[in-house]
């Protein structure tokens, strides 16, 4: 199963998730929404989607993610009447002929839609492709405990609100915002040959970044901006980015 659903009732629920992930649960009437979990020091912990459904909030995450997503939800509900449960919905996701009931990916047009249900459906869609030509990171791949989310790219991806006060991981999320330079990030290059996801990135023998998915001669790589000119080397394989 690459997806689990959790699902969030009681009468906090909303009130409860405001406080701790990037994204603002006011506008979840209007559609899904893309959001991640962090540490207190702004480090990422998981993403995931909310989904209204009926009486209860749905968290749409990768499948291996869940069980720890679960237990920080609970240490931070102390006294909130909230409840967090597995859920039996399933996941299914294309590009053409929505179903009835499907919601819009939110973080890019491109992505499609998706659906939950009892039974998922079968595609055949290479999404790998997808996600490296409009750098879309993926959970535990190129988002890990290393990341922080507006370097891989969240704020794009819709994926966190400005405005809507504090969560956990907010003042360094809205410090490096409004107050610093981003001078490193992920982005999509140009490559020449294979290297492994997490192969070291140099250019003119200093460390430049580090290489991730890869797909029909395009890669994700997070790279130091000031330092990704002209041709880089990860392995054997050559990189380039137009940035």
């Amino acid at each position: 199963m690459y997806r689990q659903i959790l699902e969030v009732t009681g009468s906090d629920r909303e009130h409860f998730l405001q406080g701790l992930v990037s994204n603002d649960l006011r506008r979840l009437n209007e559609g899904p929404l893309y959001a991640a979990l962090l540490t207190p020091q702004g480090k990422y912990l998981a993403d995931f989607f909310l989904i209204a459904h009926g009486e209860s909030i749905l968290i749409d995450v990768k499948a291996g993610f869940a069980p720890a997503l679960a237990q920080r939800l609970n240490m931070y509900k102390l006294r909130a009447d909230v409840k967090i449960s597995e859920s039996p919905l399933t996941v299914s996701r294309g590009l053409t002929d929505a179903p009835e009931g499907a919601v819009a990916d939110p973080r890019h047009p491109a992505l499609g839609w998706r659906l939950y249900g009892d039974t998922p459906r079968a595609d055949n869609i290479d999404w790998d492709a997808l996600r490296v030509a409009e750098t879309i990171p993926e959970t535990g791949v190129e988002l890990t405990p290393d990341s922080y989310i507006l370097e891989a790219g969240f704020e794009r991806l819709n994926g966190v609100d400005f405005r809507k006060g504090c969560y956990v991981g907010q003042e360094v999320t809205a410090r490096m915002k409004h107050k610093t330079e981003q001078k490193k990030g992920l982005v999509t290059v140009d490559i020449e040959g294979v290297a492994p996801v997490g192969t070291a990135i140099t250019s003119g023998g200093k460390p430049a970044g580090t290489l991730f998915s890869q797909s029909g001669g395009k890669a994700m790589a997070y790279l130091r901006f000031e330092r990704a000119r002209g041709e880089m080397l990860a392995g054997d394989a050559r990189v380039t980015w137009k940035g």
